[in-house]
């Protein structure tokens, strides 16, 4: 059982400034995950897009692809070319259909400025458009080849962008590393059944997200060996739904040939409804969008699309109804069941969560009851039948704690723990963490809390928190140990011990702490509570 240290202290980590500006930490009693999720999440991604649209400094530097000539940007050893166009833009006709091929454009193109970022609500200062389907790379300079990261940002399937600084390409380049953030379509642009609204030709549209990240990776596949990229060494990574998306392109077969290797943050593959499920989502916005007297949503203008929305997903009575859907096309099975057949048989995952995930959904002192819009994957029935035992689990945990840990099972580490066992079946090698390092300071103090970890994974650890030192050191440990595993070794680092390979009898999971340590079989009697409910 973990430690809750409290939550007493005078200071945050940067991404939650605008929260706590905002006073939204005091209302944490009475929020749900959705509204938290809604006004916190976004509040942080327009904190971190103030330079979106802005050319970074450095001397211009110019290369051929196969799509085309670019100008692009050089400075400390990395090549960086923004807004690359992968896809024909999804406006017009095109709207709710699957990407369309790009063609090669004439001229060169410039390239040292962001795109604007998908369609989404909130975000002020966050230039956002339809025509979305951009790519950024940073590459070393050098002969190469180099190994490729394509990151996927999270956001819940419903936010995000590509040009996040949190995430800047460059951390990677600079250690031989050929860096890709990928934009693809969010919300009802690309997570809603259209099928049922307007006809058979939008069938799948459910999945357009999907559609869209896989016609990155093969663009990626056909042009990054023209920046350095090794085409045969590809890893997607990413962080909470852009975790929950790979674990997704896993278990699709026709993605298979796109990529080698997967890190995923905070993920899992289940966020995915049933084909008949996500229809049943389709006629609901339907009804949200009629009883605002809209018109064919394929004419509306995408800011109406955007607000209907959020009057939709407001009262819709299940979390996240914008997710993929089983479609008999890209999708005709669960995803953890073709990843059981092989799909992603000789790959190799990277793969863990956070200790307290939910903590920064819910709060760190959590004192209203589970309600259904803290859900990732449950009824609240049938999370309630779990629940009941988690107290004759751990007799000695408080509510709140007891609260943050079953909800962070039921969304992130028991999908994670499926899907690991999958991959395992099928004939893929995985290595398996925990993040227990904690925030040293301010509300979150003692919690190692959902989203924590990208500040660690790409080095840029915060220097406001009581512990800096520390926390440089351990993100420094975890930023060393993904490199090893971009390139292709096993992850390590100086400091942790050597980090086993996972196998299902034994389940070895690197713990990441202040003294790193490998556990087997860590909550094992946790597990058996959830056997067979999902």
């Amino acid at each position: 059982m973990f430690v809750w240290n409290g939550t007493d202290g005078a200071s945050r980590a940067e991404v939650l400034q605008t929260v706590r500006r905002n006073k939204l930490l005091k209302q944490f009693p009475l929020m749900t995950r959705r509204r938290f999720l809604a006004q916190a999440g976004l509040a942080a991604m327009a904190l971190r897009a103030g330079s979106a649209l802005s050319p970074a400094s450095g001397l211009t530097t110019r290369l051929s692809t196969p799509c085309g000539r670019l100008i692009g940007l050089q400075a400390d050893g990395v090549l960086t070319f923004r807004s690359i166009p992968f896809a024909e833009p999804p406006t017009g006709p095109l709207r709710f259909l699957p990407p369309r091929r790009l063609r090669q454009w004439q001229g060169e193109l410039d390239a040292t400025r962001f795109a604007a970022a998908a369609m989404q609500a909130g975000g002020h200062d966050l230039a956002r458009s339809e025509d979305c389907l951009y790519l950024n790379i940073s590459a070393p300079q050098g002969k190469g080849p180099f190994p490729v990261l394509v990151w996927i940002h999270g956001g819940g399937f419903l936010g995000g962008h590509s040009s996040d600084p949190l995430t800047n390409g460059a951390v990677m380049a600079k250690q031989g590393v050929v860096c890709v953030t990928v934009a693809y379509r969010l919300g009802i642009f690309g997570f809603l059944d259209m099928e049922p609204l307007l006809g058979e030709q939008y069938r799948g549209s459910a999945n357009n997200g999907l559609r869209d990240l896989m016609a990155a990776l093969e663009w990626v596949q056909e042009n990054i060996a023209a920046f350095g990229g090794d085409p045969s060494r590809v890893t997607i990574g990413g962080e909470s739904a852009g975790a929950k998306l790979i674990g997704i392109l896993m278990g699709i077969p026709a993605a298979k040939p796109l990529f080698h290797q997967m890190i995923s943050q905070s993920g899992g593959a289940e966020r995915i409804w049933s084909r008949s499920h996500g229809a049943e989502v389709a006629l609901g916005f339907e009804k949200s969008w009629r009883e605002l007297g809209k018109v064919d949503p394929r004419s509306a203008p995408a800011t109406e699309l955007i607000r209907v929305q959020g009057d939709f997903i407001a009262n819709w009575p299940e979390h996240f109804p914008l997710r993929p859907a089983i479609d008999g096309i890209l999708l005709s099975k669960l995803p953890v069941a073709t990843i059981a057949n092989g799909s992603t048989r000789g790959k190799r995952l990277l793969i863990g969560t956070m200790r307290d995930e939910s903590a920064f959904f819910i709060g760190p002192h959590p004192q209203r009851p589970v309600s259904a819009g803290d859900l990732g994957n449950l009824t609240l029935e049938s999370f309630g039948k779990v629940f009941d035992h988690y107290r004759a689990l751990y007799p000695e945990a408080s509510d709140e704690l007891l609260r943050i840990r079953s909800l962070t099972a039921e969304e992130y580490w028991l999908p994670s723990m499926r899907t690991v066992q999958a991959h395992e079946k099928g004939g893929g090698n995985s290595w398996v963490y925990r993040l227990d390092f904690s925030e040293s300071s301010g509300p979150f103090r003692g919690c190692a809390y959902h989203s924590m970890d990208v500040r660690l994974v790409w080095n840029k650890p915060s220097l406001t928190v009581a512990n800096a030192a520390e926390e440089a050191a351990m993100s420094q440990q975890i930023y060393q140990a993904w490199l090893g595993f971009l390139h292709g070794k096993v992850p390590a680092s100086p400091g942790l011990p050597t980090w086993p390979e996972f196998h299902g009898d034994t389940r070895p999971t690197m713990i990441l702490d202040g003294k790193s340590h490998v556990e087997l079989r860590p909550q094992e009697e946790e597990l058996r509570l959830w056997d067979g409910v999902l």
